[in-house]
């Protein structure tokens, strides 16, 4: 049982490692002089003058990724600039609307009756009274959102708002169009008259 590990593998016939070659040290050797020939005094190897521009097909790898990624480092600049130009309008456009619609409110905080409105792509509603509610649905009033409030205004107020900040009309109504295509319109998906819930 003296065997060791090395020796015990080696007999169930698993090979030695290889050993590592050994490169021979080379010695500066040197090269006879020749006399030149005369075929080869003449020809000499064409050299590149560094000035002159390369052919298209000389532009290495390594530089057409740079120059592609300075390309989108600066499609991201000006997408962020556009981003920052953008948001600064949008604020502006939002201070103008606050400046217009100073006084111009006619929210009735008496009011109890509560009309639910289609805005960013969810229900929201105001609260109205009887009169107000006749008058937003015949279009004579609209709703403007500013800073997360609904203001309800008059229809000419409403235009102006509009053409200030388009996103700010939440609630416009247009007496003249035609009914929305209504899929329970059909007779077959009426609610029987005596169907009791």
């Amino acid at each position: 049982m003296s065997d060791s590990l090395r020796d015990q593998l080696l007999g169930l016939g698993f090979k030695p490692p290889p050993k590592p070659e050994r490169k021979p040290e080379r010695k500066p050797d040197r090269k006879p002089e020749r006399k030149p020939d005369a075929r080869r005094a003449h020809a000499k190897p064409p050299v590149r003058d560094p000035r002159k521009p390369r052919a298209q097909g000389d532009i290495d790898l390594a530089k057409a990724y740079a120059i592609r990624a300075q390309r989108e480092k600066d499609e991201r600049i000006a997408a962020e600039r556009a981003k920052q130009e953008a948001a600064r309008e949008r604020r502006e456009a939002r201070a103008r609307l606050g400046q217009l619609l100073q006084g111009k409110a006619l929210n009735d905080p008496a009011a109890d009756i509560a009309r639910h409105f289609e805005y960013g792509g969810k229900i929201k509603r105001i609260h109205v009274n009887a009169a107000q509610l006749r008058a937003l649905n015949a279009g004579e009033l609209g709703v403007v959102q500013l800073d997360g409030r609904y203001l309800l205004v008059d229809a000419a107020t409403l235009d102006m708002a509009a053409a200030t900040f388009p996103p700010s009309v939440a609630l416009r109504v247009d007496p003249d169009a035609p009914a929305a295509d209504d899929p329970y319109a059909d007779p077959k998906y009426q609610v029987p008259d005596d169907l009791v819930w």
